[in-house]
């Protein structure tokens, strides 16, 4: 039995036990399933039930078992942080749309996990890349979900605040228009979100309601919505100098915005539809390009079926995993961790265990130094959810699991190795071709003979070949050479046990280990200063929707500059940080902290709005402040829109050349250039042959 085989079957015993233990968990929290959850949710479906057998109930029960399988829960979970926004504590709704994606995810899955399993067979690596693929997969189809809802969202959002409008005009009353358009049944995503900020608007303490409001709305725009809303209801309604109706004005304004968004998703969407599958596809074809190789140029049998190939192999594997991981964050960069837990990640239940905690803390860096003020900041610009100790736990674990498999390729390349020179057929190559079936037949033999010989002799150090000689008298095949073929195969027995005298670990291979580990270690570090570069790109478009902000609240009686840093703040990602540091530092002077917010953010266009908002604060009103935000609104507006259109295209930019990286290397590194290389080498090979046939 080969080592392929072995692996194999050790692979398939694993997880038939894995299997096993899934199934003996699932039934022990079936048993155990009868908490009063559980029995809420049995009473819940009973009450509406219509039919015996109805879709709704199914979609429950279905969310029941997917909550309850190890692994599978992860992913459920995962994806019920994301809906469960924008539902509103809807617990039906939420499982119920959890359940019918997940209903479309397992079946795709569990069969291409079944047909993986099948067709690799025997095959190792080729089984791991998929299996890595399939893992890409399902995390392409929750976040494509997600997506699906939220711009269907956005989209009844433009629908919604047109009807906002028409009410408004008819009942002139802000919770009077809302709660009238929030008892349309056509919508009941927007309709839910409409009747919470109505419930807010006519609440006891409105102000504070909002702000919790504020932390679960789905999108900035809702926010801006019900902010807006409260301030007209709670100072009234202003006509402008044209005598329009300054709520149904900003109304226009937050409309206009999200139709910007839409466009700018769908663009997006449209560029980066098919980077996502172009940096997977190069897995998928390592094997037909192998298979296409060897069958018709027989020379690079070696190469594809040797340490190298196999060294190559990895490279793609782990090219084509960090080209999607990027390709992800350059695509929607803003909104990477919304879907993942971050109150009570895996690093922080790692960090807890005593002599864990004892050993990450060693790492990090004292505070009040340097490195520590550093790593802080990279923090903050990147917008990662981490915390310090999470962050070099994480690099740690990322630096003993690289090691650890890093060692672990390298002790299979050499397995890898000596397997070839076991099973290789020994033969003669052609340039072109393969050898027929009695050629193979006659290689394989050979190859088997050899074997009785290497046996024999691979543990000797000064081989000769006369012992050689004298060993293969001793096999039935090469007992009866010429002298021709006797010195040939003499001199290819002498190769192969050289090649397995010198497979074994050497020192520098521990170096190359812990080398990688090194880069493993620090890439967290590197993939924060990716995303903080993807950040960097957004500076423009945010300060674009701070004008639309201040335009919004700037004839609004009883707006001051405070007022004005807290929406922005509220609005913000790329500046939050300085812009709180601001508001926090306001009351003590607000020249004094407008002036600091300035040394802190240096983007130009922001500058702008900080100088104006130090003019409004004792010298000159806010609406005179920024009267050409409204003077030049529709070159604002072009300019908003050929800022986007530069975004996107830089985006896209950066995402062809990472998307594509994966398979240039797949076809130059792993098909072109050893190809060529090989090539030229065995035909140097055959024609010092046929020299020395004229020769002789």
């Amino acid at each position: 039995m080969s080592l392929s085989d072995q692996l194999f079957f050790m692979l398939i015993g694993i997880m038939a036990a894995a299997f096993a233990v899934i199934v003996i968990v699932y039934l022990y929290m079936a048993k155990k399933a009868n908490n009063s959850k559980t029995k809420y949710l049995k009473n819940l479906v009973q009450t509406t039930q219509v039919k015996k057998f109805s879709v709704e109930i199914f979609y429950q029960k279905f969310y029941l078992f997917c909550i309850s399988v190890p692994g599978l829960s992860w992913y459920t979970k995962k994806l019920r942080r994301r809906i469960e926004i924008i539902n509103l504590g809807d617990e039906y709704l939420t499982r119920q749309q959890t359940s019918k994606v997940m209903s479309k995810i397992v079946p795709t899955v569990t069969i291409s996990f079944i047909t993986i399993i099948l067709m690799t067979k025997g095959n190792m690596l080729l089984m791991s890349s998929l299996l890595l693929l399939l893992v890409f997969l399902v995390e392409t189809l929750i976040s494509g979900a997600v997506d699906k809802v939220e711009n269907k969202l956005l989209k009844e959002q433009v629908d919604f605040f047109a009807e906002i409008r028409h009410a408004y005009h008819e009942y002139n009353m802000v919770e009077e228009a809302i709660y009238n358009v929030a008892q349309n049944d056509d919508k009941p995503e927007i309709g839910r979100q409409a009747e919470k900020i109505h419930e807010i608007l006519l609440s006891d303490d409105p102000e504070t309601n909002l702000e919790k409001y504020y932390d679960i709305a789905p999108n900035d725009y809702l926010k801006e919505f019900a902010g807006i809303s409260y301030l007209t209801r709670e100072f009234g309604d202003r006509q402008d100098e044209n005598g329009a109706s300054l709520y149904l004005k900003n109304l226009n304004n937050i409309t206009q915005e999200m139709q910007i968004e839409i466009l700018k998703r769908d663009r997006l969407d449209y560029v980066f539809q098919s980077l996502s599958v172009i940096a997977l596809l190069p897995v998928l074809f390592i094997q037909p390009l192998k298979n296409w190789a060897v069958g018709t140029f027989g020379f690079t049998r070696q190469f594809y079926y040797g340490k190298i190939g196999m060294i190559m192999e990895i490279v793609i594997i782990i090219l084509t995993t960090i080209s999607y991981i990027l390709v992800r964050k350059v695509k929607n960069n803003t909104n990477m961790d919304r879907m993942n837990n971050t109150s009570n990640p895996w690093q922080a239940k790692l960090y807890k265990k005593p002599i864990i905690k004892q050993v990450v803390d060693l790492f990090i860096p004292k505070r009040k130094t340097k490195e520590y003020r550093e790593m802080a900041k990279l923090l903050k610009d990147s917008a990662s959810k981490l915390k310090m100790e999470w962050l070099y736990t994480t690099k740690l674990t990322m630096f003993v699991l690289a090691f650890l498999t890093v060692f672990t390729l390298i002790m299979w390349s050499h397995m890898v190795a000596k397997d070839y020179v076991y099973t290789e057929p020994t033969a003669d190559y052609d340039l072109l071709g393969n050898m027929g079936a009695a050629d193979e037949a006659k290689a394989i033999q050979k190859t088997k003979d050899h074997n009785k010989v290497i046996e024999k002799l691979k543990n000797k150090s000064n081989l000769t070949d006369k012992m050689i000689e004298d060993e293969m008298k001793k096999v039935k095949g090469l007992a009866q050479l010429s002298e021709s073929e006797k010195k040939s195969d003499i001199e290819k027995i002498k190769n192969k046990i050289g090649v397995i005298q010198a497979e074994g670990f050497v020192w520098y291979e521990l170096l190359i280990a812990f080398a990688l580990s090194f880069v493993a270690y620090y890439s967290p570090e590197m993939i924060m200063k990716f995303q903080k570069k993807m950040r960097d790109l957004e500076m423009e478009n945010e300060v674009m929707q701070f004008h639309t902000i201040i335009l919004m609240l700037m004839k609004i009686e009883r707006v001051n500059v405070e007022m004005i840093l807290e929406w922005i703040e509220r609005y913000s990602n790329i500046f939050r940080d300085p812009i709180s540091k601001c508001v926090n530092n306001f009351e003590s002077g607000g020249y004094e902290a407008l002036e600091q917010l300035k040394e802190d953010v240096s983007f130009p266009q922001f500058v702008r709005i900080v100088e104006s908002l130090q003019a409004a604060v004792d010298k000159i009103p806010i609406r005179e402040a920024f009267d050409e935000l409204e003077t030049e609104r529709t070159y604002y507006q072009d300019k908003r829109k050929e800022s986007n259109a530069r975004l996107i295209e830089r985006k896209a930019r950066i995402g062809k050349v990472i998307g594509f990286a994966p398979m240039v290397t797949l076809f130059v590194g792993y098909l072109i250039v050893p190809m060529v290389g090989i090539g030229i080498v065995s035909m140097g090979e055959a024609l010092s042959k046929m020299n020395d046939k004229v020769k002789t």
